[in-house]
C-alpha cells in the first residue's frame, strides 16, 4: 500500500470478486492510505498505539517528539531512559519495550534496512523476537511501515468485528476463521483490512447517532 491510488486499485479488483465488499465501498467510500515512514520511529509509534485510543497515542507521540527534538531515534530514547519515557506518557511496560527495541537497534541486532529484503514471515519472526512486539504489532509494521500488500492481522479485534458486520455473521470470527475469510481477498489483504476498518468505524458512528 504505497499510495491511496494503489489502495483504490487493489480494492477495485477485489470488489469485482465480492459483492459485499463492493456494497461496503459504495456505502462508506474508499479508505485513505495510512502509509508511514519505515524505520525505528514507526515501530515505536506502533508500540505507543497498542491498546490505547487514537487521541492518547497521538498525545504520547507528540510529547516524545518534543522530548527528542523531533529526532525519534534509538540513541535519543536510550538517553531519555525509562524515567524520560514515563514523563512522555509511556506506561512502565511500554517504556521498557521501547528501550529494548532501542537497544536492539543501537547494537545492530535489529536492522530496518535488512527487513526490506525479507519475506513477510521473516519480518514477523525478526520483529516478534523483541519483547513487546507481538504478531499484531509486526503485522501493523508490515502494512504501514513497509507497505506490504497482503498482510492480514487476524488477531485484531476491530477487524474481527468488522468482518462479522460486513459479512452478516452472527458473531465475530475467530482468528482461524478470519484467516479463511481473508483468503478470498489475497493478494491484497492489506487493502481489504483497511476497507473493513473504515466500514466498522462507519457502523459504530452510525450506531452512536441513533
Amino acid at each position: 500500500m504505497s499510495s491511496t491510488e494503489e489502495l483504490k486499485r487493489h480494492l477495485s479488483i477485489l470488489r469485482r470478486r465480492d459483492k459485499k465488499l463492493s456494497d461496503a465501498i459504495k456505502l462508506v467510500g474508499f479508505p485513505d492510505s495510512r502509509r508511514m515512514e519505515p524505520g525505528f520511529g514507526t515501530l515505536i509509534r506502533i508500540i505507543i498505539d497498542q491498546q490505547v485510543s487514537v487521541a492518547s497515542g497521538r498525545a504520547i507521540w507528540n510529547k516524545l517528539a518534543a522530548a527528542t527534538e523531533h529526532d525519534v531515534s534509538a540513541a535519543r530514547l536510550l538517553a531519555l531512559g525509562e524515567t524520560g519515557l514515563r514523563g512522555c506518557g509511556f506506561s512502565g511496560q511500554k517504556a521498557r519495550y521501547s528501550l529494548g527495541v532501542s537497544e536492539a537497534t543501537h547494537v545492530g541486532h535489529l536492522n530496518f534496512e535488512a527487513l526490506n529484503d525479507m519475506s513477510d514471515e521473516d519480518v514477523r519472526s525478526t520483529l516478534t523476537e523483541l519483547k513487546g512486539i507481538g504478531p499484531w504489532s509486526a503485522d501493523i509494521y508490515l502494512m504501514f511501515g513497509m507497505g506490504r500488500p497482503n498482510v492480514w492481522p487476524v488477531g485484531d479485534l476491530v477487524l474481527q468485528y468488522a468482518a462479522a458486520a460486513m459479512l452478516g455473521l452472527r458473531k465475530r470470527p475467530t482468528p482461524q476463521k478470519l484467516e479463511k475469510i481473508g483468503e478470498a481477498w489475497a493478494p491484497y489483504r492489506s487493502s481489504a483490512a483497511l476497507m473493513l476498518w473504515r466500514y466498522w468505524h462507519h457502523v459504530v458512528e452510525t450506531r452512536k447517532k441513533k
